[in-house]
């Protein structure tokens, strides 16, 4: 009996996170989530899919992204991406970062004139076969100075 309570509990919780995504942001910010659903939400029917993303890589310059990659994106909501999924999926990804000010004095300290650009700072950074930055790597090479240090 302790165990089905348990079960039905642990249930309540995850809905109940899932529908409190809202807390996690500020308004500003939920504004800013909105305007890029918006953006990546082609045809302006409330979900994102294939076809949305596939148009929105194009747009970008991309256009080799293949049917697996937009699939396995597209599956991270596990069922239709509305808003509130995409919400929640961007509160998952960020859960547990630091705050964007945070993000920023880093990033100055690659700018010392405050010109806000950091692209000397990206100049090692190293690129994969698709001629995209690998973010692993650089990160690596940031937190530890030298990516043939990396296992």
């Amino acid at each position: 009996m302790a165990s089905k309570k348990a079960a039905a509990k642990r249930g309540k919780t995850a809905q109940r996170g899932s529908s409190n995504v809202f807390s996690m942001f500020e308004q500003s910010q939920i504004q800013e989530f909105k305007e890029a659903f918006g953006c990546i939400d082609q045809n302006r029917d409330g979900v994102i899919n294939k076809a949305d993303l596939k148009e929105t890589y194009a747009q970008l310059g991309k256009l080799n992204v293949s049917d697996e990659e937009l699939e396995s994106m597209l599956s991270e909501g596990k069922g239709p991406i509305n808003f509130t999924v995409f919400l929640t999926l961007f509160g998952e990804k960020l859960n547990g970062t630091d705050p964007e000010e945070t993000i920023l004095a880093a990033f100055k300290l690659f700018d010392p004139n405050a010109t806000g650009l950091v692209d000397q700072a990206f100049a090692v950074a190293p690129i994969d076969v698709t001629g995209n930055i690998d973010y692993k790597s650089l990160c690596y090479i940031i937190t530890h100075g030298d990516e043939k240090e990396e296992s």
